[in-house]
């Protein structure tokens, strides 16, 4: 598929069918994932894969807000759906012990001054390029967010460090047939690169 076309096809998809992943395809939406660039090429990055029902089932366990386990949306329910889960996660302390090395700088940690957490913009960056593998495999892939409340109960449960915190997960399986774009999507327009791009000055 041409790249032009895997980023135009790519959306959150969110409901799946019971169809198994390609033995190969999380491998290679990992291997695009961690060409992702990084400040300082720290790769303060990991992702836990969770592909076996019963490590998927614990996911929606431990992340979900009781409430919402009481009374589930019909978004929920969806996504529960997906075959796989891939948690991308983000350290912090990678990128300080990094720039506290002699070719950055040699930069104390309490002088450090960032213009942004790039920790997370660069593993953002890398949810990005599984994303988009996922449609280069003909799959679909939904990005959402795991609510802070529930941190401490996911790393419980699957041994993650506190040095890592998931800045969300990755849904992945084959597009249910009756599968369509979020309300925002139907009921939103894309904004005209008129109105988003400035050249020269505002």
């Amino acid at each position: 598929m041409e790249f032009s076309e895997v980023v135009r096809r790519r959306r959150m998809v969110r409901s799946f069918t019971e169809e198994a992943i390609p033995a190969d395809a999380i491998e290679r939406m990992l291997s695009n994932a961690v060409r992702a660039p990084s400040a300082g090429f720290s790769q303060g990055w990991a992702f836990l894969v969770l592909d076996m029902p019963d490590d998927v089932a614990t996911f929606w366990r431990v992340t979900t807000p009781p409430e919402r386990a009481v009374d589930s949306s019909a978004w929920l329910r969806g996504m529960r759906t997906a075959p796989a889960i891939i948690v991308p996660m983000a350290s912090e302390p990678i990128y300080r012990d990094r720039y506290e090395e002699r070719d950055k700088g040699a930069t104390p940690r309490d002088q450090q001054h960032w213009a942004a957490p790039f920790w997370h913009i660069d593993t953002g960056m890398a949810s990005l390029l599984i994303l988009q593998t996922a449609v280069d495999l003909g799959l679909g892939a939904c990005f959402f967010g795991i609510p802070k409340a529930e941190h401490e109960a996911f790393r419980s449960a699957f041994g993650a460090p506190a040095t890592f915190e998931p800045i969300g997960a990755i849904a992945v399986g084959h597009p249910a047939p009756d599968d369509r774009p979020g309300l925002s999507a139907r009921t939103r327009k894309r904004r005209p690169d008129a109105e988003v791009v400035h050249r020269g000055r505002w």
